[in-house]
């Protein structure tokens, strides 16, 4: 019996009443990468899943973050442009590049009856919910749900804990000493995550890091460092995306953290290049079969299990796009959030092909469909179905703590909490 089915059983004999848990807490997640609501239950992972997905996506970063090198003779900028980058973010992600590949980021996979797939790996530090471990405690002060977890050898991961010593390793922070850090976002986009991002700094403090949230446009650069108001910062927490970077005047309101960055005045967490080692385009690259040979027996193996059939829109492609509709997702390259997404089964032949022959050969990929086994949550009634999508922490040393979302749409799709998702944790074997 799996530990979802033992977790489900004894909830329906003596567990708490679902929508009690959910009551007690939900007041906890205001203002957190829930957005104030939970599912009715957490999501559970055996030992030998855990162990397999730590694994599986550590080959990936390695064999992601080598393609400039075995596949561009090291040159990022060549890759940029065969990953279908605007020239201005080109330029940026050459200047904004970091001495080594952050290892931070979020894998979103769904699960079927082989495992995990990954559908997009959001490296770098836009990654959300990374606030999780509030859950994981709330749940906790349920004795039921303790008890459970005890009983079974669970534990859970402090995410933000875990992205601190990230931060602190990539920044080359010296043993000891405590920075500032500002936790930057574009103008226009900061007022929506004002709150959260307040309440995120304040977290912050206790793990070793003074941080502030500001939009980028409040840091100057003036005397070898970068200032907010009278605060020197050292490191420049990035909240801002690769699309950003084709808003009006967007290269030069970065124009003072990138020159800072250039001359070792700041460190950026994250550079903006892992915004190009996290772009579907590298996942295309990654999928080809053309590009096997270049990566290491393990990072193959590894790549067959986790990546779905990915491709970059190509005209001879459009044809098989046409015929297999159903089965296929497109989706833009470099966007984030399920933006852009076009689902085959959820769209008509016409606007399929007309997407489809406007993406041939631009920052477009096709991508094969999974479908995520449903997952029963309790209700006071009895349970209902739910597709959950698992977002799996990368961090310095391994695997960070997982951040998950569901939905009730038999047909999946985007699982955002943008789009009405409801989130859960995860407890898991080590």
């Amino acid at each position: 019996m799996s530990l979802t089915d033992s977790y489900l059983a004894a909830a329906a004999d003596q567990g708490p009443k679902p929508s009690e848990l959910r009551a007690a807490a939900e007041p906890r997640l205001d203002a957190t990468g829930y957005g104030g609501r939970c599912l009715t239950r957490p999501v559970f992972l055996e030992a030998a899943e855990h162990r397999r997905l730590a694994e599986d996506l550590g080959l990936l970063h390695q064999a992601l973050t080598s393609i400039p090198d075995r596949l561009f003779g090291g040159d990022i900028a060549r890759f940029a442009q065969a990953a279908g980058l605007a020239e201005a973010q080109a330029v940026a992600v050459s200047r904004g590049r970091g001495p080594a590949p952050s290892r931070f980021g979020r894998a979103d996979l769904y699960r079927d009856e082989h495992g995990f797939w990954l559908l997009e790996l959001n490296l770098g530090s836009t990654a959300g919910g990374v606030d999780n471990a509030v859950l994981n405690e709330a749940m906790l002060e349920h004795p039921f749900i303790a008890d459970f977890v005890k009983r079974n050898n669970l534990t859970y991961t402090e995410t933000m804990a875990q992205v601190v010593k990230t931060i602190l390793t990539e920044a080359k922070v010296p043993t000891g000493v405590r920075p500032v850090m500002a936790i930057a976002d574009f103008p226009d986009s900061y007022p929506d995550l004002a709150v959260q991002l307040h309440r995120s700094a304040a977290a912050l403090a206790p793990l070793g890091i003074d941080a502030l949230a500001c939009p980028v446009d409040e840091l100057e650069y003036r005397d070898d460092r970068i200032w907010h108001g009278d605060r020197a910062i050292d490191i420049v927490f990035r909240l801002f995306m690769i699309e950003d970077l084709l808003k009006p005047g967007a290269v030069e309101l970065l124009e003072p953290v990138l020159r800072a960055s250039e001359r070792g005045h700041v460190a950026i967490f994250t550079p903006l290049d892992a915004e190009l080692y996290g772009s579907k385009s590298a996942l295309a690259i990654l999928s080809d079969e053309a590009n096997r040979s270049r990566f290491r027996p393990e990072e193959q193996e590894a790549i067959d299990r986790l990546v779905p059939w990915t491709r970059m829109v190509r005209a001879d492609l459009v044809n098989y796009a046409k015929e297999n509709q159903s089965d296929l997702v497109l989706k833009p390259a470099a966007l984030h959030g399920g933006e852009g997404v076009l689902l085959g089964w959820q769209t008509t032949p016409e606007t399929w092909s007309t997407h489809l022959t406007e993406a041939v050969d631009q920052p477009w990929v096709l991508q094969r469909r999974i479908q995520p086994l449903p997952e029963a949550f309790p209700t006071d009634n009895g349970t209902e179905n739910w597709l959950l999508t698992w977002g799996a922490f990368l961090v310095h040393d391994g695997l960070g703590g997982y951040y998950v979302r569901g939905t009730e749409n038999p047909d999946g799709g985007v699982i955002n909490l943008t789009m009405g998702a409801t989130g859960t944790c995860c407890f898991y074997q080590q």
